[in-house]
């Protein structure tokens, strides 16, 4: 068996024209990422969740192209910091950015899975209470016996949440 020589296929930055492309190539992937983010934020916000949902495949294509992006950015480093320690700077602050807009949005998904779940538990509670009117004493029953539901009605789902 001949050893097989390792190729390295990642490219190294060796002046700064290719730093700053680097950066600029990471910073517009984090610029899309975050606008599409922030339009799933705001759907949720308005229980557009299907129009919200429908942004998935973009927001991990996206994602993905960050964070092939953010490891070009750690192997050239040192390089970076040499040739435009000011981009490395704004995509630092970038990220931040981007970090608060990503607890923005798991705040807004966390209430409205909680709100949803609320809702569900308390149709449950609804759905499963005995519907028998309490007449007087222990096996009194009012209306049409065992059966009588004087209070219930249609039961209303809305399909847009």
């Amino acid at each position: 068996m001949s050893a097989a020589r390792i190729v390295d296929e990642r490219p190294r930055v060796t002046d700064a024209l290719g730093a700053r492309a680097l950066i600029e190539a990471v910073l517009e992937a984090l610029g899309a990422l975050s606008h599409l983010v922030g339009e799933e934020t705001e759907l949720v916000r308005a229980g557009r969740l299907p129009e919200a949902l429908s942004r998935e495949e973009r927001k991990t294509e996206l994602g993905g192209v960050y964070m092939r992006g953010v490891e070009q950015v750690k192997l050239n480093a040192v390089a970076l910091a040499r040739f435009v320690p000011d981009q490395v700077k704004r995509l630092k602050d970038a990220h931040l950015d981007f970090q608060s807009l990503i607890e923005t949005n798991q705040i807004v998904l966390a209430t409205a899975r909680a709100v949803s779940e609320a809702v569900i538990r308390d149709l449950a509670a609804d759905a499963n209470k005995p519907m028998r009117a309490a007449g007087y004493g222990p096996a009194a029953s009012v209306g049409a016996g065992l059966f009588a539901r004087p209070n219930s009605g249609p039961l209303v789902l809305s399909r847009r949440l």
